[in-house]
């Protein structure tokens, strides 16, 4: 993809974090292009960086953590490089974050119109109390928040927790930002209000042209909303393609598994797939492939190779020495 295709384009980055025993990584070498207009899906289990990387993206890395090496390039503009006065002016404005849980993300105490109009005072000072009220209404209005008006004076925790979600989706989007970012977008909402909140994402974007990364780790999701998907383990980027590619020819003995963990109502299976053992720990990353003590492939060479990312096909891309091998036949056999 050509940097003219792509909005936002992130290059070999690299989020360590201080400790005893040195740095450690917890994004390391990831490479990843968001198409203008559309939607890139992130997806990995917990602990696999998934998060670390929006919050790179968005400059709000916690301490002692910093952005040891790469580019985070809007267009032409590193943001990696920005100072913290430069980083907000573009926070908010051109880039926009959905934080996973909104109860902790809103602060109790204010109201909701308080804190989307602080979010509107920041990038337009000069705009009137009056006006920024207006606007407020209007975003609440935007995304399907009934009675907009009287939730402008109410607090959080009188909403329910999709209304709340719909409030931080307002507020993103309230400086008409470029690229939004939603990091698992529908956690601890129900089925019915998972797939409104959705439906919402998808009329936003169609309408207003912005790009998306979905970060999550519900996979039904990221086939329903992403045109391209980035899969993540140990805090790199595993396997890459189309939403297509991945789904239907996966290469990466993790996306199979993950992929195999799904229940497929036209299969008669007494139990799902299992990936066995757990992520590990950024200071622990096992020698060779970082999957290899979990991967039911894995051969010798794979403890002592870390394979990189290799084009398989055209934008089809995997890190694993024994791609291209029919490794979703062999899994589900």
């Amino acid at each position: 993809m050509s940097m003219s295709d792509s909005l936002l384009r992130i290059e070999d980055l690299r989020t360590v974090f201080r400790s005893s025993n040195g740095d450690i990584a917890a994004v390391d070498g990831v490479t990843l292009e968001v198409p203008r207009g559309k939607t890139l899906g992130i997806v990995g289990e917990s602990g696999c960086g998934k998060s670390m990387l929006s919050l790179s993206i968005m400059g709000l890395v916690p301490r002692p953590g910093r952005i040891a090496q790469g580019r985070v390039l809007l267009e032409e503009q590193d943001l990696a490089s920005l100072s913290p006065a430069g980083m907000r002016a573009v926070r908010g404005a051109e880039i926009a974050m959905i934080f996973q849980e909104p109860m902790t993300s809103l602060n109790p105490v204010h109201s909701i119109g308080d804190q989307l109009t602080e979010a509107m005072r920041a990038h337009d000072a000069k705009a009137s109390k009056a006006e920024l009220k207006e606007r407020a209404i209007e975003a609440l209005r935007r995304v399907r928040i009934p009675s907009p008006e009287r939730r402008f004076s109410e607090y959080p925790h009188q909403l329910s927790g999709g209304m709340r979600q719909r409030v931080m989706i307002a507020m993103a989007l309230s400086c008409k930002p470029r690229l939004l970012i939603a990091d698992e977008p529908t956690t601890a909402l129900d089925v019915t209000v998972q797939a409104q909140i959705l439906d919402l994402l998808r009329d936003l974007q169609a309408e207003t042209g912005m790009s998306v990364i979905l970060i999550t780790h519900d996979l039904g999701v990221v086939a329903e909303m992403a045109d391209e998907v980035a899969v993540m383990y140990a805090g790199r980027v595993v396997e890459r393609g189309t939403a297509k590619d991945i789904f239907e020819d996966p290469q990466h003995p993790y996306t199979i598994g993950l992929l195999g963990s799904i229940p497929r109502i036209e299969e008669d299976r007494d139990r799902l797939l299992s990936i066995d053992g757990s992520v590990p720990p950024p200071f622990a990353f096992p020698k060779g492939c970082r999957f290899n003590p979990r991967c039911p492939f894995a051969i010798r060479a794979c403890t002592e190779i870390d394979p990189p990312l290799r084009e398989l096909s055209p934008g089809h891309r995997a890190a694993c020495i024994r791609a291209p091998v029919e490794l979703a036949l062999d899994i589900a056999a």
